[in-house]
């Protein structure tokens, strides 16, 4: 089991982001804290994707297939996962920005970030 979980590390590690993210959000009042969690949370899934990605094989190349050799007979890496992560990197930096820019909107109108006293705000408007 421990052979296991040390050549398996980083899916060990996306289970802890995972576990961490998804606490922050529920857990947390914070608004700042829940985004922290939201991006703990998608850090762990980028981590997934490029851990099924990974061939761990002797012989496997970069996804270049070279002229000399048949297209069948070298192992290459899908680069599709790891485009897929590049482009979920972008969203997840832009729906960062915009939920930053929300946050500092929410405190600037009822100045406080709690999820608790928003709530009760919001009940007496």
């Amino acid at each position: 089991m421990i052979e296991l979980l040390a050549s398996r590390y980083t899916y060990v590690l996306m289970f802890v982001l995972l576990g961490i993210g998804i606490y922050m959000v529920i857990a947390s009042e914070n608004l700042v804290k829940k985004l922290i969690g939201v991006n703990l949370f998608q850090t762990a899934i980028f981590l997934f994707f490029v851990s099924m990605a990974y061939i761990d094989a002797d012989g496997a190349s970069a996804p270049i297939v070279p002229h000399h050799g048949e297209p069948g007979e070298v192992m290459v890496a899908s680069p599709l996962p790891q485009v897929i992560v590049l482009t979920a990197i972008v969203v997840g930096i832009a729906l960062t920005a915009v939920g930053l820019a929300l946050i500092i909107r929410i405190y600037s109108e009822y100045g406080t970030l709690r999820e608790d006293t928003l709530r009760e705000v919001r009940a007496d408007e």
